[in-house]
């Protein structure tokens, strides 16, 4: 399968570009048929009186479920449907898996034909949760949770992630489930050899390790960066982590281009060739993660997914992970917010109770961390991290632990934008391939992703 990835890299390339493009066509088309959505993120708002807004029905009965990454989880949500459906025989939950790269694209098909094939409940990601807000779409649901065995049990950098999401950072529209997180993965056994220190405490431990650790005459290098696809993601943590610049805007421009990061991004993209393969140039996320794997590569950023791949190919024992090292030593750590999955109830819904009581189920301590655990994924409930798997999991329990710490300092992506992803995809990722190569300055690169963020974030609020 990693094989056929890597060879096919072109064919994929352009495949995901058209799928980028319908979909921000979509969300376009969705974000002028919801007018006021600068005003507010309400259904009220953008002039919906509530005449079809759904029934709280009997919490009996019937209640439609979509799966937002159908096929991958399908297995596990059809153990945690079978035990709900036990605990209530009284409630039939029909499942229903949709491949992770159509979601988006059928629920605004669903919402633009007026709404009625929508699930009751369904996955929903922070990456395209404010495009469904403002169709009022979505239930709000922070009175139910505050009603609920969950609170004060979600972990805060999701809870917040969410809400920042929906619009206005104090209305919930969907019960947090898992997130993801940049961590930086070493061979402890290099560092070991090396008589190096840990290079999560402190971005001094980490430049050192990544010179010691290079000695391009046996080929080994201390870091693999990623200069190919979703390069510009893993600058941003990058960047945000080194300069403890904690917020994405002040005011109505983005800082992304404020000196501290300019410099940290510069830092960073120094590393290519001096302590990285040249080949580093091309990397997405299969090709660096196969090259670490396989090579004597002392480090590299990803996320949690790419766990089980070490553990299987250079072993337990010989890899560690943790989020990225605070700015200064012994600070808070600054991190760039990762999309947040959970779950939401639609406002269409004639069985909102069902659908409520589903998700309490689904997102209790015992299911959230069963899901988490088969995702290798943080879980949402702050109270499974004692659990088993986790303790087993060093790299998962530092990362829910940051996540769930009120010191770190969570930097929240504009996912609201409609051309977000175009912009930190393809519309700048050829650039960070021209600053690897010496053809742009890190100041420039910054400077007109900056101006590309702030001319998206005015159409954006003009609306």
């Amino acid at each position: 399968m990693r094989a056929t990835r890597a060879t096919g890299t072109t064919t994929t390339r352009t495949a995901r570009t058209a799928r980028a493009v319908r979909a921000t066509r979509t969300v376009r088309a969705a974000a002028a048929l919801g007018a006021c959505l600068a005003l507010a993120f309400t259904a009220t708002a953008c002039g919906d009186d509530g005449s079809d807004s759904g029934e709280e029905g009997s919490g009996k009965g019937k209640i439609v479920f979509w799966d937002n990454n159908g096929g991958e989880r399908t297995d596990v949500w059809k153990e945690i449907i079978a035990a709900f459906e036990k605990k209530h025989p009284d409630i039939d939950v029909e499942y229903v898996g949709v491949p992770i790269n159509d979601v988006q694209s059928k629920y605004d098909t669903a919402i633009q034909g007026g709404g009625d094939s929508l699930p009751d409940v369904g996955m929903v990601g922070t990456a395209y949760l404010a495009n469904m807000v403002a169709q009022g779409a979505l239930e709000p649901l922070s009175d139910r949770i505050a009603d609920s065995p969950l609170k004060g049990k979600l972990v805060t950098g999701m809870r917040d992630g969410v809400a920042a999401a929906g619009g206005d950072g104090k209305e919930m529209y969907s019960v947090p489930t898992s997130a993801n997180q940049g961590t930086l993965w070493w061979r402890t056994d290099m560092f070991d050899k090396a008589g190096l220190d840990s290079p999560v405490t402190s971005w001094d431990n980490f430049y050192q390790a990544a010179e010691k650790l290079t000695a391009k005459g046996d080929n080994q290098f201390g870091f693999t960066i990623r200069g190919g696809e979703g390069s510009v993601a893993q600058a941003l943590d990058m960047m945000y982590a080194q300069s403890g610049i904690t917020s994405f805007w002040r005011g109505d421009k983005t800082t992304v281009n404020e000196p501290r990061n300019v410099a940290a991004l510069k830092r960073y993209t120094d590393l290519y060739k001096k302590v990285t393969p040249s080949a580093d140039l091309n990397n997405d996320f299969v090709k660096m993660v196969s090259q670490f794997d396989s090579g004597d590569i002392g480090m590299m950023l990803h996320n949690l997914g790419s766990y089980q791949d070490h553990v299987k190919a250079i072993g337990k024992d010989k890899i560690d992970g943790a989020p990225l090292p605070p700015s200064r030593a012994g600070g808070a750590r600054t991190v760039v917010s990762n999309p947040v999955d959970g779950m939401g109830i639609f406002k269409k819904s004639g069985n909102k109770a069902a659908a409520w009581k589903f998700i309490e189920f689904a997102t209790s301590k015992e299911m959230n961390s069963k899901w988490n655990e088969s995702a290798g994924a943080i879980p949402a409930r702050s109270d499974a991290a004692d659990d088993a798997w986790i303790e087993n999991a060093k790299p998962t329990r530092a990362a829910l632990e940051s996540l769930d710490d009120p010191k770190t300092k969570v930097v929240q992506l504009p996912y609201y934008l409609p051309d977000w992803n175009n912009i930190s995809k393809a519309d700048t990722e050829p650039n960070f391939q021209k600053v690897l190569l010496g053809r742009m300055t890190a100041k420039e690169f910054a400077d007109d992703l900056a101006k590309r963020l702030n001319e998206a974030q005015k159409e954006y609020t003009s609306r």
